[in-house]
């Protein structure tokens, strides 16, 4: 078996490294990816045995997948999750140490210099998303929210901005749009009305806010239609998904963008738009003059 290169510096490269060789992958070592994939957030506090048990594998099937992309066992491959956990615990002092690294790795950048290189990334991330984006899905998509009454919007911490752009756009067709925006901690409150048949349209990324997840499979078990914007097929959104719509955004300076995720939601609102006015069809507004 061909081990990865030892590049996979973040949980993030993990996951996507993940993806990209899932199908190639044993039944054991599929296991524990979709394990790892799901229950990632807490892996970093989890032993060897915990990890084997919950797959149902003996924790040498644990070992190889660790070797495989890259790692020399299961511990140096844990520390990544851990360094992630750390950096949620303390956010302004990963932020911080962001930008100490960005100041150590070079010449003193001024301001243009800074914007250059996060805007190229994001033309980078565009392009990507251009070249990937599914149709079939997207149409799929389109086709759910021009079905529904009632369209739920739901994004936390940096999703947030999506989801609140989505609200606004929305607002102006004659959908009911209802935006989880969990003030309060009232999120799962929220939902009290939400019906079986509705949409509700969810976008995170990882580390998958926790808060996203459980206002998702309550939603599900409802009986709502989920869409799902995040980062790749091994998503826990993809899961419960009845369409899934994927963007891998651009890092720089260790700073991940949003613009491919805004873009993609704007497209999807215009593409909405325009099915819902063909759907009127020519006459519409004439007979809505007339009464």
């Amino acid at each position: 078996m061909t081990t990865a290169a030892p590049s996979v510096t973040s949980v993030e490269q993990l996951l996507k490294a993940l993806e990209s060789e899932y199908k190639g992958l044993s039944k054991q070592l599929k296991l524990i990816g979709k394990y790892i994939e799901a229950h990632h957030g807490r892996l970093g506090l989890e032993g060897i045995q915990d990890v084997a048990a919950a797959c149902g594998v003996q924790p040498s099937a644990v070992v190889r997948f660790a070797k495989h992309f890259g790692f020399s066992g299961f511990t140096e491959m844990q520390k990544l999750f851990r360094e992630a956990i750390a950096q949620q615990l303390a956010p302004d002092r990963n932020y911080q140490a962001r930008i100490r690294d960005v100041i150590q790795a070079g010449a003193p950048l001024i301001s243009v210099d800074i914007a250059q290189e996060f805007l190229k990334g994001s033309i980078g991330g565009i392009q990507e998303l251009i070249d990937t984006l599914a149709q079939s899905e997207l149409d799929k998509a389109v086709e759910l929210l021009a079905e529904a009454e009632s369209i739920w919007l739901l994004g936390m911490r940096r999703s947030f901005p999506v989801a609140a752009y989505l609200d606004y756009a929305l607002q102006h067709t004659d959908k009911r749009i209802l935006l989880v925006d969990g003030m309060g901690g009232m999120q799962e409150g929220q939902l009290r009305s939400l019906r079986q048949g509705d949409v509700l349209l969810a976008v995170s990324f990882p580390p998958y806010a926790p808060e996203t997840l459980d206002v998702l499979r309550n939603a599900s078990a409802r009986g709502a239609r989920i869409i799902a914007i995040t980062d790749s097929r091994l998503s826990p959104l993809s899961e419960l998904a009845q369409v899934a719509l994927f963007v891998q955004e651009s890092t720089t300076f260790g700073f991940r963008s949003l613009t491919s995720t805004i873009g993609l939601a704007q497209s999807l609102f215009i593409a909405l738009a325009y099915r819902l006015e063909l759907k009127r069809g020519p006459d519409a507004e004439r007979l809505g003059a007339g009464h």
